[in-house]
């Protein structure tokens, strides 16, 4: 759903900016109740795993496919002001890098996939999560949820912006329900996507998801002198306590491999089909008004496609960029709250 340059007009795309720039702002701020020096690198993985999974469109229908928002994910992974951060990383890097998305419109896209997306998709999974025993399992069906509604609440908002700002004329209803229709299927292929991915992490290190910090006993909380200690000690049996203790490394680098094979490999046969939104936008007649990426003639541009690079080659230069740009954030997050809560216990 990467909307380009001259679908909305400026005024509209400069008061999605602002909301962007806003939101980001504050999650600077929230995220570092979310980030330890521990969960740090989660996050730079999980910025890495999305990038990786936007470039492989499955089919949804005839002629049109989708594919991984990843906001939900995001969330439920890493805490939903630190996936702010995580969806802006990937969004800023697909548009400078990759030409992925407009410049102008750089802000609309955050405002979907990084707000939008990010806001519902946790919101429904707790309170999905509410109804369900608690158990870190229960995070599995209750990401699916939140992540299949994550999509076409992000449509629907993308056609509220249009009737305010589109560069065309076109009727709200019918262009609502053509969006809201393609990308509630396109949603189901999010829901299973967020699912499996938050089940295998849960498998091995539920205590590195963030939703299930509350349903289970061996997290790694970070006390007030900024010591990583085992939520729930006091009842904590050896065996929690000592998975909890247990280096994320493993983990970490085992989904570095995984992202590198899905965007390095598993990216030749992603689908071709236009996305939902293009789609939609050649259906409806709109598609014309979009314009090119200033940068559109990058080498990477596309993917690789403009500069004769490999999509594969294009894919683990994007992963490379993304896991460091994500990891020196997040990790300088992490140590500026241990240093704040550090000066505030001192005074």
């Amino acid at each position: 759903m990467h909307v380009p340059d001259g679908f909305l007009d400026v005024q509209t795309s400069v008061v999605t900016g602002v909301v962007a720039a806003g939101a980001i702002a504050v999650a600077l701020r929230k995220s570092r109740s979310e980030l330890t020096e521990k969960t740090a690198p989660m996050a730079g993985l999980t910025a890495a795993f999305v990038f990786a999974v936007q470039m492989l469109n499955f089919p949804v229908g005839v002629g049109t496919s989708g594919h991984l928002l990843g906001g939900a994910l995001a969330a439920v992974l890493v805490g939903p002001w630190t996936a702010i951060l995580v969806m802006s990383v990937v969004l800023i890097v697909q548009a400078l890098v990759f030409a992925d998305g407009g410049l102008t419109a750089l802000g609309t896209n955050i405002l979907l996939m990084g707000i939008v997306a990010v806001g519902v998709g946790w919101l429904v999974t707790k309170l999905v999560l509410r109804v369900l025993p608690k158990r870190p399992t229960s995070v599995i069906p209750a990401s699916f949820v939140g992540a299949l509604l994550s999509v076409p609440a992000s449509a629907g908002v993308f056609v509220l912006l249009y009737m305010v700002g589109g560069a065309t004329e076109l009727p709200f209803g019918p262009l609502l329900a053509t969006m809201l229709g393609w990308h509630t299927l396109i949603g189901l292929g999010e829901a299973f996507i967020t699912a499996a991915t938050v089940g295998a992490v849960i498998a091995v290190r539920p205590d590195l998801v963030y939703a299930a910090r509350d349903l289970q006993h061996d997290l790694v909380l970070r006390a007030p002198d900024g010591q990583e200690i085992a939520a729930g000690a006091a009842e904590a049996t050896p065996a929690t306590a000592e998975a909890a203790r247990r280096s994320p490394w493993p983990l970490l680098v085992g989904g570095l491999g995984v992202t590198l094979i899905l965007a390095g490999a598993v990216s030749f046969v992603a689908s071709s089909n236009p996305d939902g939104l293009e789609y939609v936008a050649e259906t409806e007649g709109f598609l014309e008004v979009a314009e090119d990426s200033p940068l559109a003639d990058l080498a990477l541009a596309d993917y690789g496609e403009v500069g004769g690079i490999p999509v594969g080659v294009a894919g683990l230069i994007g992963v490379g960029i993304t896991v460091l740009i994500g990891l020196a954030l997040f990790l300088w997050l992490s140590r500026r709250s241990t240093s704040t809560t550090s000066e505030s216990v001192e005074v």
